[in-house]
């Protein structure tokens, strides 16, 4: 995929604002500020719980992995 791909399916994507805690569709926020992309704004919507769930799931595993 070129640059110019990425763009156009970054922009057409939904993505989470961390300033205004909202779904937004494209890139209308700066990128330290998103979180993203996702398929819906539902899923968009719930950016921080999914965040939270694959931060536990990385620590579980990595806990795992120090114990072997």
């Amino acid at each position: 995929m070129n640059k110019r791909q990425r763009q156009r399916e970054a922009s057409e994507s939904w993505w989470f604002n961390t300033k205004t805690m909202k779904a937004e569709f494209g890139l209308l926020t700066a990128a330290p500020y998103r979180i993203g992309p996702f398929e819906t704004e539902s899923e968009a919507a719930n950016a921080i719980s999914l965040v939270r769930e694959r931060a536990k799931k990385w620590t579980e595993e990595e806990n795992t992995e120090a114990e072997t």
